[in-house]
């Protein structure tokens, strides 16, 4: 494989994946666990043009500069990177391919797509990092636009802190821009490295803080979109009571309503001062306990993820069925360690204990460098692990197991029983589906005054060619729970084509019919995405 290469059928890099040492090691590691035997599949070819449906539609004349129909590209566009697109892409079956990929330059461009796909009626799929892990970005035969041409930091207000930027920039791309001002974004999913601005702001995603500033929504001053009808741009304001919000309209849309080609976003100085700690809870709901106590006095915690004991041992080496809570704080502006040694106090109410002791570091060096709080112990092994959880994920795909996640949000006073009837339906499923052979573990993502996003986890040994099957009856039995406990179907991951059956009970009926009237607006022709949010 090419070094530095995007893998065309799993997660990042394809040298950063798994080694074959270290794929042996782990596949030890589940058949200990297990008790059972795993088979790698084998890593696919590089594919080639036989290996792909033939294109639905040509590259046109107009569109060839900044288009391909090269295969590798193709394969690279066919999916997001979720467990059930890795599967595929391991089997080879690239079937929803699109036509070929479009990479605009600037504006016109975008604009000559659209026009072209109007007249022809070819779907158009927005495409950021390819990163979707809810069937975003797969459409058999679709022209796949690749945004990440246009990654420019445009302008910076200093004075009002706050940027311009094109929406293809990727994660690091924008941070390497913003870097030499003294200045971030700190918008941290775990996707970072391979999604875009403008991917965020489509799909309204979770970010580096587990309060406060936890969606992209907070970050947002105004956008600009170019639908097929013509340009919208929101005016860029702090705040605005001027009827609804254009930009929520377009926040979350997930490319069905337009392309998402600027914003102007609201950034930081880069923190100087940061402390943590990993707090350990003999029972489970003390820690919840804590956690909720910790989001309702105004602390505002960098990090608040609570690890149920199952995740602890897993992800973070904590082997002595303790809960772990991760917690952090940082600033740009002054020390954070009286709020730190609050929300230990807080926690120690609860029966929390601190055997590794506080972190804690700043303002950076003389290198520019940020302090390196939360780097050691039981924080550190799970910073660690989940950096490079996506590339184990893929290795375990590997083996023929089912890693699956699944996020929601919900209120204090009802999360202790949707986590208590989340996790007997998904035991219940894989004692039906999978033998009884595996586990669900949950964990905290981020924390609001109000309520949780518990996101839980699923691990599974499967039958070999049945995983997408055992997955899809899986999924189905939490999905459900979710919908019946009033809880979202999605905290941040989006909708996409995975969630459909579920949004569609979530989402009130008269406001559906509103969705349509505005993409019958702004895409007359429903070219953009069809088959997300709402049907063609």
């Amino acid at each position: 494989m090419t070094p530095s290469r995007r893998s065309w059928w799993g997660w990042g890099w394809a040298d950063s994946a798994l080694s074959d040492d270290q794929t042996e090691k782990l596949a030890a590691s589940v058949r200990t666990r297990f008790g059972v035997e795993v088979d790698l599949t084998p890593l696919p070819a590089e594919p080639h043009d036989d290996d792909l449906p033939m294109p639905h539609v040509s590259v046109p004349d107009a569109l060839k500069a900044f288009s391909s129909a090269d295969a590798y590209e193709r394969a690279l566009h066919t999916y997001g990177r979720s467990f059930r697109d890795v599967v595929r892409g391991l089997d080879g079956d690239f079937s929803p391919a699109p036509s070929f990929v479009a990479r605009p330059r600037d504006e016109a461009d975008v604009t000559a797509v659209l026009d072209w796909a109007t007249s022809t009626g070819t779907p158009v799929v927005p495409f950021g990092g390819g990163s979707s892990v809810c069937g975003g970005v797969e459409l058999a035969g679709a022209v796949s636009m690749d945004l990440t041409a246009l990654d420019r930091v445009v302008e910076i207000d200093r004075t009002s802190r706050a940027i311009r930027v094109q929406a293809g920039a990727l994660g690091p791309v924008l941070e390497d821009q913003l870097r030499p001002h003294g200045l971030t974004l700190r918008h941290f999913p775990q996707s970072f490295e391979f999604s875009t601005v403008g991917g965020w702001l489509a799909t309204r995603s979770g970010g580096h803080y587990a309060s406060v500033y936890t969606h992209i929504d907070d970050l947002v001053e105004s956008m600009r979109v170019i639908a097929p009808s013509g340009v919208v741009e929101s005016r860029r304001l702090p705040g605005s009571g001027a009827g609804p919000s254009p930009d929520r309209l377009f926040l979350g849309s997930e490319g069905i309503l337009g392309v998402i080609t600027e914003a102007w976003l609201r950034v930081q100085d880069r923190p100087q001062w940061k402390a943590s700690a990993g707090v350990r809870f003999a029972e489970y709901f003390s820690g919840v306990e804590a956690v909720r106590v910790i989001s309702q006095a105004a602390l505002f915690p960098t990090n608040c993820r609570l690890l149920d004991a199952t995740e602890a041992a897993t992800s973070a080496g904590v082997e002595d069925g303790t809960a772990l809570l991760v917690l952090g704080f940082e600033s740009a502006d002054h020390p954070v360690d009286v709020w730190l040694d609050r929300a230990i106090a807080i926690a120690r109410d609860h029966g929390g204990v601190v055997p590794d002791g506080v972190v804690s570091s700043g303002p950076s060096d003389a290198t520019g460098q940020e302090p390196a709080a939360g780097r050691d112990g039981a924080v550190g092994a799970w910073r660690n692990a989940f950096v490079r959880a996506p590339y184990t994920r893929d290795a375990l795909v590997r083996m023929g197991l089912i890693v699956e996640t699944f996020e929601t949000a919900t209120t204090w006073d009802r999360f202790p029983a949707l986590h208590a009837e989340v996790t007997d339906a998904v035991q219940a499923a894989l004692k039906e589906v999978c033998g009884g052979i595996g586990w669900v573990t949950c964990r905290f993502t981020h924390v609001y005054p109000d309520g949780p996003a518990p996101y839980f986890s699923v691990f599974a040994a499967s039958r070999r060619g049945s995983q997408l099957a055992q997955w899809a009856e899986i999924k189905a039995a939490a999905s459900e729970v979710l919908v019946r406990h009033g809880a979202t179907i999605t905290h941040h991951h989006a909708v996409g084509r995975d969630h459909r059956p579920w949004y569609d009970r979530q989402r009130p009926d008269a406001y559906a019919t509103a969705l349509r009237a505005a993409k019958a607006t702004l895409d007359p022709g429903s070219i953009l995405n069809p088959g997300v949010l709402i049907d063609p």
